[in-house]
């Protein structure tokens, strides 16, 4: 059994305009784990310890967030946000190398793969929130905007708690001074980040000459809700299959166990 901090290692990965904050653990072949979310790379933490018997997983804050930096201004585009986990699998080296990516992770992973194909050999893509896919999406597109322009208004709470709403099993609870931790990340989520990930497009002609494993995958939890129904338009789009993974839209974190043991059969069956 492998100690919590056992062959782990943090490093430093410069990028344009910014440092990322890379963390490696286990042994094996090697998995790049892209965050969503807020952008941390401790969302991940439960899930490592599960993974790391099998593989040397690689983690890493996006940038801005939490330990990593960024000197830019305005959007982040998707663009951006995959060539830093191309520099982060430049940093640690190796041949082609899985990626996982969760939420707006799964946004970055696809974008890697379309630009970089021959930097990855299989893309579990849980839950990508890629709307622009979905022949309904405007009335989403239009809620995501107001809870933008609530966030940049002062109601950051606010703005939080309906974002939440809309995601199997992430709803907040309701309680009166309730305080949002990681406020400046949430923050930077909704003035910078979220916009650019819903207005993502992924490039589908790309995606279907690139050699690499396309695996589309959403939460059997997560029937019904918006971030669920992305993976199977674009699992049809591609002609491939998709899959149901256990939990739902936070199963990495709040299922680690069963949720790296489905990983951990995705990837060893491809």
């Amino acid at each position: 059994m492998i100690a919590e901090n056992a062959d782990s290692a943090r490093r430093h990965c410069p990028v344009a305009g910014g440092e990322l904050a890379v963390r490696t653990s286990g042994a094996g072949p090697l998995l790049l784990l892209v965050p969503g979310g807020i952008g941390g790379a401790d969302a991940f933490r439960a899930l490592v310890k599960h993974l790391r018997a099998d593989f040397t997983v690689i983690t890493y804050d996006r940038r801005g967030h939490f330990a990593s930096t960024d000197t830019t201004s305005g959007p982040v585009p998707v663009q951006l946000q995959a060539d830093d986990a191309l520099a982060v699998l430049d940093l640690v080296g190796g041949g082609p190398v899985s990626v996982f990516g969760t939420s707006a992770g799964a946004l970055i992973g696809l974008d890697l793969v379309a630009r970089y194909p021959d930097r990855v050999t299989t893309l579990v893509a849980h839950e990508p929130p890629a709307v622009q896919l979905m022949p309904d999406a405007t009335g989403l597109l239009e809620a995501t905007a107001d809870q933008v322009r609530m966030a940049r208004s002062g109601d950051l709470m606010g703005a939080v708690t309906r974002f939440a709403d809309g995601i199997a099993g992430a709803a907040l609870p309701d309680l009166p001074h309730l305080r949002l931790p990681h406020e400046a990340d949430w923050f930077r989520l909704f003035d910078r980040e979220l916009t650019e990930f819903f207005d993502y497009l992924p490039d589908l002609r790309a995606l279907r000459r690139a050699h690499t494993e396309i695996l589309p995958v959403a939460g059997e939890a997560s029937r019904g809700r918006y971030h669920y129904q992305p993976a199977k338009i674009l699992a049809l789009e591609l002609g491939l299959p998709f899959l149901e993974v256990p939990g739902a839209h936070l199963a990495p974190q709040r299922n680690p166990a069963k949720f790296a043991a489905a990983l951990r059969d995705l990837l060893i069956d491809t």
